[in-house]
């Protein structure tokens, strides 16, 4: 089975998580982050999954609700929702990332797996877990981890593995400031994915260990993986050995958790040839499909013209009289005459008013820009009245917008 991590805030991604958690922020158009780690397991043949959710969930509920309600119970088949529901002490949420799995012990034990794999809920990449799941049997390790292959001093951000020429690891280090190379490979680092497999008895053992230890923090790359280093089998993998791409492409993993990574991971989809394959129908990302008519264009007048030029425009959009350049438009987002979008993401439902010009924008879901705004070309009028990232990429919410009213 797949026991998702999906409950945390993701509070880098500022304003975006106010109303929901990470997991549940739009992307690419249509989906949502949750759907890649979801989208992943089901292609892997993995017809058993389960959510554990915390933070502001009902917009995930809802989303996992609508968009993954096919799996069929009579075929032994199921996504279930672990809200944080004070299961094990009426004084405790979820402790850790392990101590989520550890409230759910009982109901795993139900779903009688031999193995589970481990997810993070809020990264967009494309990977095939049974590779990695039959590493974990080949090999008899007692956890086998995902890695990434990153530059060596990049690697200063996440947990790093020491492995030796058998992808043993010997070390797990949490954001050393000096990470340790891969042998024969001294520019490379391994960093941890937030991917686990362990067999379902051995991790139950363990969990329930780490529930009586007082002096634990009950996470995964806290705690458990490096003891499980220290005193049994950990085993990297490598995301390049599992990961779904084109042919000649490199490996794409993308940690979309502040809002100039955000902006940017949208914004490439744009691209001619993006990095990330939406469009591959032999590894689907699934999610919750609206039933909206097409978008549409209208206006041809100059100064007036409904278009969209090197674009991603979503189904029920109607781009009235405006200009849209290397811009990503979700669901339902309504424009209108003499506007102009460059670079800007449009979360679903949003509407912009005639004479606005947005550049480099994240537009939350459902704002109205007002008539006339201009945003992009001053960042000090931009930060008086909304989030300006350390990349210069603007952030816009409905309540930003209600204040800047209010005081004009």
């Amino acid at each position: 089975m797949a026991f998702v991590l999906a409950g945390g805030r993701g509070s880098r991604l500022r304003e975006l998580t106010d109303r929901r958690v990470k997991p549940a922020v739009y992307f690419g158009g249509k989906a949502r982050i949750i759907d890649f780690a979801l989208s992943n397991a089901m292609n892997s043949g993995i017809r058993k999954i389960a959510v554990a959710t915390q933070y502001k969930a009902h917009s995930l509920i809802r989303h996992c609700q609508r968009g993954w309600n096919f799996f069929r119970a009579e075929r032994n088949e199921f996504l279930d929702i672990l809200p944080a529901s004070q299961r094990m002490s009426e004084s405790w949420w979820y402790r850790g990332t392990a101590d989520a799995v550890t409230q759910n012990v009982d109901i795993v034990d139900g779903y009688d797996v031999d193995y589970i794999v481990v997810l993070a809920g809020d990264h967009i990449y494309k990977m095939d877990y049974e590779a990695m799941l039959e590493q974990h049997v080949s090999s008899g390790a007692d956890v086998t981890v995902g890695c990434l292959t990153v530059p060596r001093m990049e690697a200063t951000a996440f947990g790093v593995m020491h492995v030796d020429e058998n992808s043993r690891i010997t070390s797990f280090l949490e954001k050393p400031k000096d990470p340790p190379s891969i042998p024969g490979q001294p520019d490379k680092a391994l960093a941890s994915m937030g991917i686990y497999v362990f067999s379902w008895p051995f991790l139950r053992d363990l969990l329930m260990r780490d529930a009586e230890d007082e002096n634990s923090s009950h996470d995964f790359g806290t705690d458990l993986i490096p003891d499980i280093v220290k005193n049994g089998k950990a085993v990297a993998h490598r995301f390049d050995d599992s990961c779904v791409r084109d042919e000649g492409r490199e490996a794409y993993w993308r940690d979309v958790g502040t809002v100039d990574a955000f902006w940017q991971a949208n914004i490439d989809m744009t691209n001619f040839d993006p990095e990330l394959n939406l469009w591959d129908r032999d590894w689907p990302i699934w999610t919750y499909s609206e039933s909206v008519p097409p978008a549409k264009f209208i206006h041809d007048e100059k100064d007036r013209r409904g278009s969209a030029v090197s674009s991603m425009v979503s189904g029920g959009c109607i781009i009235s009289g405006t200009e849209v350049r290397n811009s990503l438009l979700f669901t339902q987002v309504h424009t209108n005459s003499y506007s102009v979008l460059d670079h800007t993401v449009v979360l679903p439902y949003a509407t912009v008013a005639r004479h606005a010009r947005l550049k480099n924008a994240v537009i939350d879901a459902g704002v109205h820009i007002p008539e006339g705004l201009v945003v992009g070309e001053d960042p000090e009028e931009d930060a008086k009245h909304f989030r300006v990232s350390d990349g210069g990429v603007t952030l816009i919410t409905q309540a930003m917008l209600d204040k800047r009213a209010a005081a004009l």
